[in-house]
């Protein structure tokens, strides 16, 4: 971060989102993942079967060490999680999903739409607080209430 940047609010947040697997839901995607390399086999899709076992591994390996948590940071002039910094420049707008028991969540949007949203869950932070300081810096996007799709399908099928 920026020398003489004043930090308006600070927590951590895990690295990646954590879920809590069940032996069933390992015996699902244990089955789909038979048959997926079964119809990899069946087509010479040799690339194919590589990356789906390269990503199940993965998942196995991720669900065995819990996340790093980093720093998040609203500061006066952007954005800090962990080592990045983000300018207010390079924000196009945020928005902020809150659903008793079930999620907590500050979407930030970028100017570059190739450049993914970022998802910061806020845990016992308050979101009017965080609301409040981000409205002096950047625009809510009152239009997006609910939480992306690809965020729920994630929470959904715990990938």
């Amino acid at each position: 971060m920026p020398k003489q940047n004043k930090i308006l609010i600070e927590w951590l947040v895990p690295e990646y989102r954590e879920h809590s697997r069940s032996r069933r839901w390992y015996m699902v995607a244990g089955t789909i993942l038979v048959l997926l390399l079964t119809y990899c086999l069946l087509t010479a899709n040799f690339l194919f079967a590589l990356i789906i076992i390269i990503a199940s591994i993965i998942v196995i390996l991720q669900d065995k060490h819990a996340a790093p948590k980093i720093p998040f940071a609203i500061t006066e002039a952007g954005i800090g999680l962990g080592k990045d910094f983000y300018d207010y420049a390079k924000l196009q707008s945020f928005w902020l999903y809150y659903e008793p028991d079930e999620a907590k969540t500050l979407f930030l949007e970028f100017k570059n739409r190739v450049r993914p949203r970022l998802a910061i869950p806020l845990f016992n932070k308050n979101p009017l607080h965080v609301r409040e300081h981000l409205l002096e810096f950047l625009p809510e996007d009152l239009e997006k209430e609910n939480e992306p799709v690809s965020e729920q399908l994630s929470r959904l099928l715990k990938i």
